[in-house]
């Protein structure tokens, strides 16, 4: 039987316990971690692959909602919460479902198998799978563009398209910034601004609330600015 990993984010301890439960006696669900902060879990989220996210909407530091745009379109998720009046902005980030609390095992049945066909099995990823490609093509006005991903600085979205900054020039292309950021292994990539990707290991110095990479100066944004410093904790050496 196929399974699904998944993990549960709720800052309140009686709804992580429902859930685990839950997912405990539902075959096709693996449970990976529960988390009651929402920086951790996308930390998590980060560095291992999860199916998908039982996730909470009122939280404090970064909601649900805000997590999802966060998380892009390879990891689904199924939102949960006391207010029914989030219902709709959840679906237009194309959440699987809307469970409203106190939630029934019938429901969370039911939203589970809905996610299980949802989610594509591994023999329907594209071969050339995110996490170790060494390349992406992308479209640009007249062909599809190869970009070597080591290659890439930065990528910034514009208005009406992306420029993808790399060791060799700059590749404008028709994609979405969101899709664009879906094809790329997170290890390498974050999002630190909602006009900028950058590449992790390219960053040359960071300065207050600025990147610094080749002769370029990137803003963080207010929102993304948590889960960057997050990382680059993880990455310091501290003295």
């Amino acid at each position: 039987m196929r399974v699904l990993k998944c993990i549960v984010v709720d800052d309140e301890p009686l709804p992580l316990e429902l859930l685990r439960d839950y997912i405990g006696k539902t075959p096709f669900l693996e449970l990976a971690g529960v988390f009651s902060n929402p920086l951790e879990a996308l930390a998590v989220l980060r560095s291992q692959p999860v199916d998908l996210v039982f996730l909470d909407i009122q939280m404090p530091e970064l909601n649900g909602l805000q997590l999802t745009e966060l998380l892009g379109d390879h990891i689904k998720v199924i939102l949960t919460t006391a207010y029914r009046e989030f219902a709709l902005e959840g679906f237009e980030l194309n959440a699987i479902d809307y469970l409203l609390k106190p939630i029934s095992f019938e429901r969370f049945l039911k939203a589970a198998t809905k996610a299980l066909h949802a989610i594509p099995s591994p023999a329907e990823v594209p071969v050339l799978a995110v996490e170790t490609a060494a390349f992406i093509f992308v479209k640009t006005a007249s062909k599809l563009q190869k970009v070597i991903l080591e290659d890439i600085l930065y990528i910034e979205g514009l208005k009406e398209y992306v420029a993808i900054h790399t060791t060799n020039g700059k590749v404008i292309t028709l994609q979405n910034l969101k899709k664009l950021e879906a094809a790329l292994p997170a290890k390498s990539f974050i999002r630190v601004h909602k006009s900028f990707i950058v590449a992790i290991n390219k960053i040359e110095s960071i300065e207050r609330n600025r990147i610094y990479i080749n002769a370029a100066v990137i803003p963080v944004g207010d929102l993304y600015k948590e889960v960057f410093n997050l990382e680059i904790q993880r990455k310091s050496i501290s003295g």
